[in-house]
């Protein structure tokens, strides 16, 4: 079960439940002790077809952050995210691929995904992008030293990241490239307010 107290996962597991998606919530309370030392669990285990299980960590961000200066496709993590997640998809082989789901909450009068990909959770909007793991650790760039976290520049972040519906093969349609390099999404009746 997802961390009550946390909205993102909470949503996400609600979305999973929605499409009738096979995955496990995993208990995130202990790190997994390995010869190599501890690993940071991760949040859900998802089986979207037979051949392949989907590592996933959620990240929840608001889409877009800040009060006075809006930030737009907020992506940071931090390294020892990053290499439990590989170290989880070396220990369960090539029938696994790591992701990080950014879970943006909504907030603004734009969407990083088009208007019927938004799911909608205890009165909020959320979008869910995917970024392969091992794409991120290779284009992510230091953000502190201090708290160990990183962050891929917005530009290839929106070329790496897909949309978790597409994953799952919903609405019948793969992103192309120019979608990727398209800029957000703005929701219906709404003005835009950002970059």
């Amino acid at each position: 079960m997802a961390k009550r107290g946390n909205h993102y996962e909470l949503a996400f597991e609600a979305y999973l439940r929605k499409h009738r998606v096979a995955y496990v919530s995993v208990n995130e309370q202990r790190r997994s002790l390995t010869a190599q030392g501890s690993i940071k669990s991760l949040d859900f285990i998802v089986s979207p077809s037979n051949t392949v299980s989907l590592l996933i960590d959620i990240k929840g961000r608001r889409f877009p952050s800040g009060e006075r200066h809006k930030q737009y496709w907020k992506n940071w993590s931090t390294w020892d995210d990053l290499g439990s997640m590989a170290r989880w998809q070396d220990k369960l082989g090539t029938g696994s691929s790591s992701l990080l789901v950014f879970a943006y909450h909504i907030v603004g009068t734009r969407s990083p995904v088009e208007i019927e990909q938004l799911f909608a959770f205890r009165e909020r909007r959320y979008a869910f992008l995917a970024v392969r793991v091992a794409d991120y650790i290779q284009f992510s760039n230091p953000l502190s030293e201090r708290w160990q976290t990183v962050a891929m520049p917005a530009r290839l972040f929106r070329q790496a990241a897909i949309p978790f519906d597409s994953i799952l093969g919903l609405h019948n349609r793969i992103p192309q490239r120019d979608d990727l390099d398209a800029p957000s999404k703005e929701l219906v009746g709404l003005s835009t307010d950002g970059k």
